[in-house]
């Protein structure tokens, strides 16, 4: 009789609820471990899910023609055009993603670092995750070359890699894979017939249009699968609303398919209010545009401000250009924690930063890494303020680390660093 999948808390959830719980308990903390976007509702958003309160049935499994109209004309923009029929829409990009790798079947690929979620929704799909390293600086992307030689070992040994997933912009390490690497992975994925499942849900959190990303439709494109939705952008993660764009290809068509029948057995349809207002803000009305201009602004000053902490003390951090994510080594100071503190691996030092500190952090491990890595993840979107008043203050502010409330606690991660790193 087989035995069912492991499942386990995600990372993120689990820091997020041991940090609350500490929280109520009245214990000062800092939380850098979730990916929460801690921003108020866009008020003309509000009113657009209040009117349409009494949108009570079902609808199309795929969503509403009002919806993939608006998500198609959204990716037309960016360069990606489809016809609304190859839209699909889900309760956030996460069930998405999972019914995605359900669909395709088989292994699937993953970076290495990624997202907490991509590994053991493969497992929860009946396939395992092959781990593939990514080029220095370059997160989200598998390196392509490796990328090859990992699915010739693994088609070798009797397994079955079908899909690869990439992330771009990249959470975990907050960087950009460049155009030639995206390019390359997606001929390697041609080659090997993978279908690329592109996570894009950070596409619009880049600091400077010099970094955009590209995403790997454009040199695949009857192979890639696009993911986004309006967690990250606008905030909006208690909404869950997801859309997936799939290729104008017989491939696409028969994943579409299959992505359809998915859905309709396991969530019937998205909510109907929250597609309602999902399509005024993927149409990119004025108030939107603006409101994402404004958080990318906050994002790049917070984060920066935060990045610049942690390499003052000698971790060493790739410079981060796009969301709100930082990935900081500790290896150059491996000596000093071993002997000081204690700590031997990531999962050890994020220990460290909770227990003694009450900072909430990720270790590298949670994102693929090995055990003795000393990586941790920092997310700077919970800094903004614990109000909506100071999160919406924080969004206009000329300069965000003006704000006694943003500078208290860069400042705090400063001081728990150059405390960290003090020897007697």
């Amino acid at each position: 009789m087989s035995q069912p999948a492991p499942v386990t808390m995600s990372a993120t959830l689990a820091a997020d609820e041991e940090l609350e719980r500490r929280r109520r308990a009245g214990e000062r903390v800092l939380s850098l471990a979730s990916g929460e976007i801690g921003l108020p509702v866009l008020p003309e958003l509000r009113t657009r899910l209040a009117a349409a309160a009494d949108r009570n049935a079902y609808g199309p499994v795929a969503g509403s023609p009002e919806l993939r109209a608006a998500a198609a004309g959204y990716w037309g923009r960016r360069g990606l055009p489809v016809d609304p029929s190859l839209v699909v829409c889900g309760p956030g990009t996460k069930p998405l993603l999972f019914a995605l790798m359900l669909a395709v079947g088989g292994d699937v690929v993953v970076p290495v670092p990624s997202w907490v979620s991509y590994a053991a929704q493969a497992a929860l799909a009946g396939g395992r995750a092959l781990p593939v390293p990514v080029r220095p600086g370059e997160g989200g992307v598998p390196d392509p070359d490796l990328l090859r030689a990992a699915v010739a070992r693994a088609r070798a040994a009797g397994r079955h890699p079908r899909s690869v997933v990439v992330t771009l912009p990249d959470n975990p390490t907050g960087t950009v894979a460049g155009p030639g690497t995206v390019q390359r992975l997606a001929e390697a994925a041609r080659e090997l017939n993978l279908l690329v499942i592109s996570d894009e849900i950070y596409c619009d959190l880049a600091f400077d249009p010099a970094d955009r990303a590209v995403s790997p439709a454009v040199f695949a494109p009857e192979r890639t699968v696009v993911t986004t939705g309006l967690t990250k952008n606008l905030g909006l993660g208690g909404w869950r609303m997801g859309v997936a764009r799939l290729p104008d290809s017989p491939l696409g068509r028969e994943t579409r398919t299959r992505l359809t029948g998915i859905a309709s057995q396991v969530w019937s349809s998205t909510a109907a209010p929250v597609q309602a207002a999902a399509a005024y803000a993927f149409g990119e009305p004025p108030e939107v545009v603006e409101r994402v201009a404004a958080s990318v602004r906050l994002h790049a000053a917070v984060a920066r401000a935060v990045a610049e902490r942690f390499t003052a003390v000698g971790a060493l951090l790739a410079p981060v250009v796009a969301t709100c994510y930082l990935y900081p080594d500790f290896e150059p100071l491996r000596e000093r924690l071993a002997r000081v503190h204690g700590v031997h691996c990531g999962g050890q030092l994020a220990a460290l930063f909770a227990e003694r500190y009450g900072v909430g952090l990720l270790p590298g491990s949670a994102f693929g890494e090995a055990s003795e890595s000393l990586r941790v993840r920092a997310a700077t979107s919970r800094l903004y303020g614990d109000t909506e008043a100071e999160r919406t203050a924080a969004l206009a502010a000329p300069d965000p680390l003006a704000l006694p409330w943003i500078r208290a606690s860069v400042e705090r991660v400063g001081e728990v660093l150059a405390d960290l790193r003090a020897a007697p």
